[in-house]
């Protein structure tokens, strides 16, 4: 009886620290995909959705800065511009009679699609966010409206 006892623990115990470990040791890779939606009157702009397909490690474009080592990274512009790239033709907000909100309805159905079809190849959306950059200057015509789709995937 204190056999099976014992062995039942020690089973316990080896059962439940592997699953310990799988929790904690779980590798996931992440994929950004960019919507830039022009807010240039007159329909003048370009509108897309670009998702990449390269990957880059970070490390090899980063450089630490201390106080006795303040070299900078040396790393290429080149070298970290990705050429492999999807790119999915979005309408502009505006035409030339001014805002286009079928335009914005057919980005929607559009982005939609892609994020569905993310989701089915296995893809989590983490985290949606967005902003705007315009002058908004005296004669400022000129501007983007971005959202970064940001999801996640556990790698077999």
């Amino acid at each position: 009886m204190k056999n099976l006892t014992l062995s039942i623990l020690v089973f316990t115990v080896l059962t439940t620290n592997v699953y310990a470990q799988e929790a904690t040791t779980q590798d996931y890779q992440i994929k950004v995909i960019t919507s830039v939606e022009s807010i240039i009157s007159s329909g003048l702009g370009r509108s897309r959705l670009i998702s990449s397909n390269n990957e880059r490690n970070y490390k090899t474009f980063t450089s630490s800065q201390t106080e006795n080592d303040n070299s900078r990274n040396k790393a290429k512009r080149k070298d970290i511009r990705v050429k492999e790239f999807e790119e999915t033709k979005l309408l502009n907000f505006f035409n030339l009679g001014g805002i286009r909100f079928q335009n914005i309805a057919a980005n929607d159905t559009v982005i939609s699609s892609k994020l569905t079809a993310m989701l089915a190849e296995g893809w989590d959306l983490l985290f949606v966010t967005s902003a705007v950059e315009s002058d908004a200057g005296k004669s400022d015509g000129n501007g983007i409206f971005i959202t970064r789709y940001i999801f996640k995937r556990k790698l077999n």
